[in-house]
């Protein structure tokens, strides 16, 4: 019971979600919208429109240096699968 008793320190994650916790009760759900939004337009003005291809190319480059090949072959088999399980489903709808 001593164990339960004593108090520990909150993570940093833990503090984080509590702290998106209480700024959603206070301002809603939407605030997180308008603040991404601030935050893209803010960026846009910064940088400009083309950043945002740069950063997406420099992801692929590492995101192909990390997994190699392979890694596409598999996601983009999981994706037709998906793809045909879909349009199958589709058709079972329609009849």
């Amino acid at each position: 019971m001593a164990d339960q008793d004593q108090k520990r320190e909150m993570t940093v994650a833990e503090a984080g979600r509590k702290g998106g916790q209480v700024v959603k009760q206070k301002y809603g759900a939407e605030f997180y919208g308008q603040i991404g939004k601030k935050g893209g337009s803010t960026t846009k003005s910064k940088y400009g429109a083309d950043h945002y291809s740069t950063i997406g190319r420099r992801g692929g480059q590492t995101t192909s240096e990390r997994h190699g090949p392979a890694f596409y072959e598999e996601i983009g088999k999981k994706g037709g699968q998906r793809v045909r399980e879909l349009v199958a489903r589709g058709k079972l709808t329609d009849k």
